[in-house]
């Protein structure tokens, strides 16, 4: 690269940036345009030459050597024993050893560059440097213990060195045996967020947990079990203005509760619920201000999904009033409305969402629902998603009412269907030729080898509205079954006047039922009680 393309590099993206826009977009934010920085084009030829010349005569950087990490050692472990007999020696004058922390301060800042070459991380973990790194998490001076945590965060950083990923992880297995999850957090409390450097300072460190739980997703339970679970939650909850921080401690608490049942149960323990519910009552009546405020906000309800996913949080969920939350926002015209449709789809759904189904009619929340299931999706909101997504919700929410309520509340989910002349069955068969079309263009480019690439066609049929088109069939049978006869009468003229026949809906549940068990959210008895209750549907739908 010569002088000139040196001056018009722009650096790519930063992991945090990304980080932050990885979410959904919504047509509400702008992105904040960027402004090129790189280019001398609005110089003056003469201040362009003085700027090329002071580049010209920069000295060469010397590469960093295996002699280089081991001088910079030497230095630090000098700087690191005075510091501490600095401090023994005058604990009650900060004169005396004042200049040796300034000194620590700079030998920690220059061992930053370690981070750029992991191949030299065996030689830290055979020397007491690391050691002595996590001792000055602890320092009594905020700023060498913001300075211990920064580079710790750099070490530990799998985005710069891919490269290096077994050297890292052996990094970070260290780190974990010296308790360092407990360290962290124990000295999160010290930092004052309302200071810009010390808020950086919690924000390494969060970015620390992050780092080690990417590179080793096992440490998602032991690091809640070293406090890091309890200790986002009462991050989430803290009063004030939106920041990054809180972000990011939703972020990371969304990582935690994705894949682990054990978390899961600890956030209901922690009355996790309770305080996801608080900080998603705020956008019943408010949008987020910014971007990252929407994506913080996205981040709460999909810890609220996944916690619901545990049955035990159910229950909690109903008691803290989740429901009457969830309908609420839905009579709002505000960007929540989609979430809290994802997050009653979870409540309710299998045999463990009875409870919040029967609760569900009972609140009269029919009334919210189906003026939503009448509603095309919005095409303009969630690019990045796909639109079959608002339906899923709504379609699915309404196959568990059908299949958890008792009789009596039952029988109003379906009369629901006659009202104003079944416009609702109309919007059914709508909803059931639509997605049907949209499943059938899945495919393989490649035909050959397809019997054993089926479980991987299945997937991607879900993945483009399957799960929307099985719950639909669904309905469509269940009400054809259990409804008035003019139900029956309606869905047989609409399937007629597209000849389709009765078989090819059956085929749809058909084909649900056979992959039921794959379901890992299903227990064996659920998954017979949902065999036996298709079976039935086929039978009778006639």
């Amino acid at each position: 690269m010569n002088v000139d393309e040196l001056l018009k590099y722009e650096p790519s993206k930063s992991f945090e940036d990304s980080r932050k826009t990885r979410y959904h977009e919504n047509d509400d934010f702008e992105p904040k345009k960027r402004i090129k920085t790189g280019n001398l084009d609005h110089l003056t030829e003469k201040e362009r030459l003085e700027v090329l010349k002071m580049l010209e005569n920069e000295p060469e950087v010397e590469p960093f050597t295996e002699t280089s990490l081991r001088k910079l050692m030497t230095q630090f472990d000098k700087k690191f024993a005075k510091n501490q007999e600095m401090r023994i020696k005058y604990p009650e004058n900060p004169e005396k050893f004042m200049e040796s922390e300034i000194e620590l301060n700079q030998v920690i800042q220059e061992m930053h560059t370690v981070s750029t070459r992991p191949d030299f991380y065996p030689i830290l973990l055979d020397s007491s440097f690391l050691q002595s790194l996590l001792s000055l998490i602890s320092h009594e001076n905020i700023d060498i213990s913001a300075a211990a945590v920064s580079l710790l965060q750099e070490l530990t950083d799998l985005e710069s060195s891919m490269e290096y990923l077994e050297e890292i992880k052996v990094l970070i297995d260290y780190l974990f045996e010296q308790q360092v999850f407990s360290l962290l957090i124990s000295n999160l409390d010290r930092f004052d967020e309302s200071n810009k450097d010390e808020s950086e300072a919690v924000h390494n460190t969060m970015a620390i947990f992050e780092n080690m739980i990417e590179a080793k997703p096992s440490l998602s339970v032991e690091s809640s079990k070293q406090g890091l679970l309890p200790w986002l939650l009462k991050r989430i909850k803290v009063k004030g203005p939106f920041d990054s921080n809180k972000l990011y401690a939703a972020e990371l608490l969304s990582i935690l509760v994705q894949n682990h049942d054990e978390n899961r149960k600890s956030v209901g323990e922690l009355d996790g619920i309770d305080i996801l519910l608080l900080q998603i009552a705020y956008y019943k009546k408010h949008n987020p201000a910014s971007a990252e405020e929407y994506e913080y906000m996205e981040n709460l309800f999909d810890c609220l999904c996944s916690c619901l996913m545990l049955p035990a949080n159910r229950l909690k969920f109903l008691h803290a009033e989740g429901l009457q939350l969830m309908r609420l926002i839905l009579r709002e015209q505000k960007n929540a409305r989609h979430s809290a449709l994802k997050v009653l789809s979870y409540a309710m759904n299998n045999l463990e969402g009875k409870e919040n189904c029967q609760a569900f009619v009972e609140m009269l929340g029919l009334g919210i629902l189906f003026p939503l299931f009448m509603k095309p999706a919005d095409s303009r909101k969630k690019k990045n998603k796909e639109n079959h997504n608002y339906d899923e919700y709504v379609v699915s929410i309404i196959s568990s009412l059908l299949k958890n309520c008792s009789d009596d509340n039952k029988n109003r989910v379906i009369g629901k269907f006659v009202e104003s002349d079944h416009e609702k069955i109309d919007r059914l068969i709508e909803l059931y030729f639509k997605y049907k079309e949209q499943v059938e263009k899945v495919r393989f480019s490649d035909e050959e080898d397809m019997e054993d690439r089926e479980d991987e066609l299945y997937l991607k049929k879900l993945e483009n509205g399957l799960f929307a088109l099985q719950a639909i069939v669904y309905i469509i049978v269940d009400i054809y079954i259990n409804g008035q006869e003019s139900i029956k009468n309606r869905i047989n003229k609409l399937l007629n006047l597209r000849n389709e026949s009765k078989e090819s809906v059956v085929k749809i549940l058909k084909e649900y039922q056979e992959n039921l068990g794959d379901d890992e959210t299903k227990s064996s008895s659920e998954i017979q009680q949902e065999n036996d209750r298709i079976n039935n549907l086929i039978q009778n739908f006639k």
